[in-house]
């Protein structure tokens, strides 16, 4: 979860620009951040051959501690 979202604002802040520009940039951002997000889910179900459900409900905890993580300023 993390390497995604750092794929992401690497992507998105990278260069200012007019907003069609940095709206595309965002837009590819979140496309590399899920696809590192899966990338990551399939080498934990078909490579180490990890439990399904505890894979999920992992992913499902990091991204909601990642959303619970925007939230907070400071």
């Amino acid at each position: 979860m993390a390497l995604g979202t750092a794929l992401l604002s690497m992507r998105a802040f990278a260069k200012l620009g007019p907003g069609g520009a940095t709206l595309g940039r965002l837009l590819s951002g979140m496309i590399l951040k899920w696809i590192a997000i899966l990338g990551g889910l399939f080498v934990i179900l078909i490579q180490f051959k990890l439990p399904p459900l505890a894979a999920i409900a992992g992913l499902m905890v990091a991204y909601a501690v990642n959303l619970l993580a925007f939230r907070f300023k400071g």
